[in-house]
């Protein structure tokens, strides 16, 4: 049966990708983010995930305003990435892991999940940089890759506790699943942070902290906002932590925080990282 070995949350700001590139993890600008990230490198080292699902937000490489589903799972072969427009390096085509895609697309609609099934898709910076964060010159990538793609951008956007409820259904899913393997979850995006308008440049410091403390053990307190009110609390942008709450929904049992980290560069984005585990009986 298919284990989830754990779940990872992180920012996937484009300007990590840039700092990547550049080889400036040592800099006293990016130490504090890159220093966060030897011990999920070690973790994954041991655990060896097969296979990464990860809930992300495209930013309009494989969806626009004209035609953007709530919630896309990924069916492809493999995912390419392209050029955004931020002048990061593109990486390599990620495989992916056809058979558990129709498997969790199959479950979620059988719950009750409107789906748009993708047998072709672009992932953008919200899936390689965090990837590229947790397996650094790797060489190839070690895993295959599931996409889970929520709606961010257009409005109406899907609510915390309706992203929650998905990634329960999904973790319900990877454990029904027959073959032997294990999964790691990823959220990315997030957290505080607005890019545009008045409020341009606002975090939210304490929010954050609280959002990540109450994450493992009450991730209901996050489902408690509206939409509206998550993003008065953490901007515009800052809502993308519907991923992190869908990551989280996919443990069971007793979750702990076995790693975090939190720092606010100047690149106007509070980028958060946590490894979360669940502690079964």
């Amino acid at each position: 049966m298919a284990t989830i070995v754990g779940a990872i949350t992180t920012s996937h700001v484009p300007a990590i990708g840039g700092a990547i590139a550049r080889n400036l993890r040592d800099d006293p600008y990016w130490k504090p983010l890159f220093d966060g990230f030897p011990p999920l490198h070690r973790w994954l080292a041991k655990v060896r995930p097969d296979v990464a699902v990860i809930f992300y937000n495209d930013h309009g490489l494989n969806f626009f305003l004209d035609k953007m589903p709530t919630f896309a799972v990924g069916a492809a072969p493999q995912y390419c990435n392209a050029d955004e427009g931020w002048g990061i390096p593109t990486l390599p085509a990620v495989p992916g892991d056809q058979r558990l895609s129709w498997h969790l697309i199959e479950r979620l609609v059988g719950e009750d999940f409107d789906i748009t099934s993708c047998q072709e898709m672009l992932i953008d910076h919200a899936c390689t940089i965090p990837l590229a964060l947790l397996w650094p010159g790797s060489g190839g990538w070690p895993v295959r890759l599931v996409p889970i793609c929520i709606n961010t951008v257009q409005h109406p956007l899907p609510s915390a506790a309706r992203c929650f409820k998905l990634g329960q259904a999904v973790g319900r899913a990877i454990a029904a699943y027959e073959e032997d393997m294990r999964v790691v979850v990823l959220g990315t995006g997030g957290l505080s942070h607005q890019l545009d308008g008045q409020r341009a440049g606002f975090i939210n410091k304490s929010f954050d902290l609280e959002f990540m403390e109450k994450l493992p053990t009450d991730p209901e307190w996050a489902t408690r906002f509206s939409v509206r009110e998550l993003v008065e609390l953490a901007g515009t942008q800052g809502i993308e932590l519907l991923m992190w709450l869908a990551a989280r929904g996919a443990l069971s049992g007793e979750v702990v925080t076995t790693h975090s980290n939190y720092h606010i560069p100047i690149s106007n984005t509070a980028a958060g990282l946590m490894l979360m585990e669940s502690r079964i009986a």
